[in-house]
C-alpha cells in the first residue's frame, strides 16, 4: 500500500468506497467503480500495490483469469440491457503508472445509444459527461453483486 494511491486508500478504508468491498481473494479485490463508467461497473485490482501485469507474482497471475471471468459473469447477470461486458486494463494517472486495475463494465444498449458510440468511444463519452451513478443504486446493486460473487 502507498499513501498517495487512491486504489490503496479504497482497499484500506481511508478513502470511502460506495457499496463497500464486494469480494476479496488471496490476491485480488473487487469493488464498484467510483468513476463515471456507469452503474454495475466493477474494478478488479491486486491487493498489493502493483503497476503492471509484468509485475504480478505467479499466484496473482494464476488467480486473475478465473476472477475476471467470474466478475464478468456477475456483471452480465445483474445488469439490464447489457450487450457486452468490457474488460479493460488501466494503470495510469497523470501519465504515471498507477495501481493496476481491470475495469469490468456492462455495455448497456441505453448507454451506447445515449452516447452514440461503444468501446473506447463510450468510455470517453462517459468520462466527458462525468455523471456518477446514484449512490443508493450503487449500494443496491452491490448487495446483489456481493451475493453473486460469493458463489464459487
Amino acid at each position: 500500500m502507498t499513501d498517495d494511491c487512491m486504489a490503496c486508500g479504497l482497499l484500506d478504508g481511508t478513502v470511502p468506497l460506495p457499496g463497500g468491498p464486494l469480494l476479496r481473494t488471496g490476491h485480488w479485490a473487487v469493488e464498484h467503480s467510483v468513476g463515471p463508467l456507469g452503474l454495475g461497473t466493477l474494478i478488479v485490482k491486486p491487493v498489493r500495490h502493483v503497476t503492471g501485469v509484468d509485475a504480478l507474482s505467479g499466484p496473482e497471475a494464476a488467480e486473475l483469469g478465473p476472477l475476471l471471468a467470474r466478475t464478468g459473469a456477475a456483471v452480465r447477470a445483474e445488469t439490464a440491457d447489457c450487450e457486452q461486458v468490457y474488460v479493460c486494463l488501466w494503470s495510469h494517472k497523470d501519465r504515471v503508472p498507477g495501481h493496476l486495475h481491470f475495469v469490468v463494465q456492462p455495455a448497456r444498449t441505453t448507454d451506447i445509444e445515449h452516447h452514440g458510440g461503444y468501446g473506447p468511444q463510450l468510455q470517453l463519452a462517459q468520462f466527458q459527461e462525468d455523471l456518477l451513478p446514484d449512490a443508493a443504486e450503487v449500494e443496491e446493486i452491490c448487495v446483489r453483486l456481493r451475493e453473486r460473487l460469493a458463489r464459487p
